[in-house]
């Protein structure tokens, strides 16, 4: 089948197999490999990326579900090459250790911003629930995101 879609403003299009899992095309056709595959079953939340700007878990739809539509990796959220503000938040806030996380959750973070800019720690702790992070504990990650809320209430 044939899956067009647009990845961080600009087209991609393949010939996939119908069964083409969204993560499979934004890794193997985008050549993006910073969405990971975590657990395959929308468990862990590494593959997150944003569908026509609201966060989804790329393992659990098809490339053809994505057809004609708009993806966001986190490859795509820096701008001039500054770092958008929650990747620079988890990076002055250490809110990463081994990285595989991260992806993911920067990006159920950008989307958790853009429904609620200011939210609260339990808001925050409450919209990230869908992404697991084996290293951190959460406290650095948490921060992160209440950083960039503020940088974002501050401009």
């Amino acid at each position: 089948m044939k899956v067009t879609v647009t990845v961080n403003g600009s087209p991609v299009g393949a010939e996939v197999p119908d069964r083409t899992l969204l993560v499979h095309f934004i890794r193997d056709q985008a050549g993006l490999t910073a969405t990971n595959v975590g657990c395959d079953t929308s468990s862990c939340g590494a593959c997150t990326v944003l569908l026509d700007g609201r966060s989804v878990k790329s393992c659990t739809l098809l490339a053809a579900q994505a057809d004609g539509r708009a993806v966001t990796t986190v490859e795509g959220l820096a701008e001039d090459g500054q770092l958008h503000r929650v990747q620079q938040a988890f990076h002055t806030e250490h809110g990463l250790q081994c990285g595989f996380c991260t992806p993911g959750m920067v990006m159920a973070a950008v989307s958790l911003l853009e429904e609620n800019p200011a939210p609260t720690e339990e808001e925050v702790r409450t919209g990230l629930e869908g992404n697991i992070c084996r290293c951190t504990g959460y406290h650095n990650i948490v921060k992160a995101v209440l950083a960039a809320a503020s940088e974002r209430q501050a401009q």
